[in-house]
């Protein structure tokens, strides 16, 4: 048996529940694993309030990233071996294998190696924000030393991840937030320069003090590069909704915006005419993940960023197990520090 967080209807935190369940043997390419650690993302709060992108299958459980060491390997598989340390990567539904418990059973091509001396908290807490950002900066396109990024939401994991890869690669990023505080500690992270655009309960038009948002993300490109072109070369947007209207406005001809989380809850209309030419996209982290070739590539990657002390896992929170429905709280609350909440299991 282990301790295991699920939910039997939808809601708030006050519906997780720690429950003994029996935990199955792995089957054909899946392993069972002693999970130590499990880094927390705002899709899990989404699934619980039956909000995301699937439904889930009542009783559900939670969670996609996660560190620990294998106990059984089933079989097919290789490579992996009882005792080895690793890391969980999103690559599958909550739905099939969740991880917000005691043990856990994960297909063997979601695992990564923990580098030697990584502790769990941090192996659970930095495989999701790099390799979500490696994606969109080297697989859907490949940014440009001198490119200029704006990052929304910048004070998440994604975000403060993004501002360092962003520098690793020569980027000039320019970051924003939705309320005031966390500006030093991006800028310490890599962002040039850091606009707060107001609550993400609007269409963004307007930033407080005044003005529009795109004017404000034009502004703050041109101090943090002079003389560079108007507008950004790309946007890595977590928000959503209306206010894409203003990012696109903000983007230089033949610019990107990616669309890659939707924490404005708004649906996010296609802008109208009247712009310079903008390629807009969603995308996910399972577009990597679940292409064993380029999850390879981001592993390398971010391996290499790590080596050097080019990427930073800034660790925001660590909750008790126990505590799961304040760790649930916090994960929604507008004023978070920067940097990944971490539910340590043991």
């Amino acid at each position: 048996m282990a301790r295991t967080i699920r939910f039997h209807e939808l809601g708030g935190p006050e519906v997780l529940r720690v429950e003994d369940l029996p935990v199955r043997a792995p089957g054909r390419g899946e392993v069972r694993i002693r999970v130590d650690a499990v880094g927390l993302n705002r899709a899990e709060v989404n699934f619980r309030r039956g909000t995301y992108l699937e439904d889930p299958r009542l009783p559900a459980g939670l969670g996609t990233e996660a560190a620990g060491e294998i106990v059984e390997v089933g079989p097919g598989v290789t490579g992996w071996a009882p005792g080895d340390a690793v890391s969980v990567v999103p690559a599958f539904s909550q739905n099939d294998y969740p991880v917000y418990a005691e043990e856990a059973v994960v297909p063997a091509g979601a695992l990564v190696r923990r580098p030697d001396g990584m502790d769990a908290v941090t192996g659970a807490a930095v495989w999701m924000p790099y390799v979500t950002v490696y994606g969109m900066v080297a697989e859907v396109l490949r940014v440009r030393s001198g490119d200029r990024v704006v990052v929304t939401a910048a004070a998440n994991s994604i975000g403060v991840a993004a501002l360092q890869v962003l520098r690793y690669l020569g980027a000039v990023p320019v970051a924003t937030v939705p309320v005031p505080g966390p500006e030093a500690a991006l800028r310490e992270a890599g962002a040039a320069e850091v606009v707060v655009t107001g609550p993400h309960d609007g269409d963004g038009r307007e930033v407080p003090g005044g003005g529009s948002l795109a004017d404000a993300l034009r502004t703050a490109l041109d101090r943090a590069d002079p003389g560079g072109p108007a507008g950004a070369h790309l946007v890595l947007d977590a928000v959503g909704g209306p206010q894409v209207d203003q990012l696109v406005k903000a983007c230089a001809p033949g610019a990107s915006v990616i669309v890659h989380g939707g924490l404005s809850g708004l649906p996010t209309p296609l802008p109208g005419g009247g712009y310079a030419a903008v390629w807009l996209r969603r995308y996910r982290v399972f577009e990597v993940t679940g292409d064993p070739a380029a999850l390879r590539r981001a592993v390398a990657f971010v391996r290499a960023g790590l080596a050097c002390g080019a990427l930073r896992p800034v660790i925001d929170r660590v909750f008790a197990f126990d505590d799961v429905a304040a760790a649930h709280a916090y994960l929604d609350s507008p004023d978070r520090a920067p940097g990944k909440p971490v539910l340590r299991v043991r």
